[in-house]
């Protein structure tokens, strides 16, 4: 019993100490980005990538609930483009907007997630041709407490398998 006791007492030290080094020194900025290349021209994934409702035909977070409330407003394609969700415990309720627009080259949106928890974040997808194909990077930005600092490195992971994941969707979608 002594040594299972030595284990777990060791196991908490460890986590308490990893904590500790992650709150002292993992920054508050989080950034994480995706890029791919799609055979496809670039007005063609540009069409896919300018509307919150052309994102969301490849959004990876919607099929996470079949039964999504979904509201759209504003002028699809254009700056004040606006989305809000609602839905089960894996999506929660937010609200998104397209803040900028470089036609052709750059989506810039801001997201306000109200469920489970309140925060912003600001996310960009950047459109390149390279010859017949096309270069799409997906970004995330956004500030992290520093009680979270410690879930940084299940943040990169989650974040990147939904970066992969909606990147190829949207592949999928522009070369049927």
């Amino acid at each position: 019993m002594k040594t299972f006791f030595k284990i777990l007492g060791s196991i908490l030290l460890l986590i308490i100490v990893y904590s500790l080094i992650a709150i002292l020194f993992f920054d508050t900025h989080y950034h994480k980005e995706k890029t791919i290349v799609i055979n496809a021209p670039q007005n063609k994934v540009w069409q896919q990538v300018n509307s919150m409702k052309a994102i969301n035909d490849w959004n990876p977070w919607k099929k996470m609930d079949k039964n999504l409330a979904e509201d759209y407003k504003g002028k699809s394609g254009e700056v004040g483009d606006y989305y809000h969700w609602s839905g089960n415990d894996e999506v929660g309720e937010g609200e998104q907007k397209i803040t900028a627009l470089i036609p052709m080259e750059k989506v810039s949106t801001q997201m306000h997630f109200i469920r489970p928890f309140e925060d912003d974040a600001t996310s960009d997808i950047i459109v390149k041709p390279e010859g017949n194909t096309t270069k799409v990077t997906w970004g995330i930005d956004f500030e992290l407490e520093t009680k979270m600092k410690p879930m940084k490195p299940m943040m990169d992971y989650q974040m990147q398998k939904s970066l992969d994941e909606g990147l190829d969707n949207l592949r999928t979608l522009l070369e049927k």
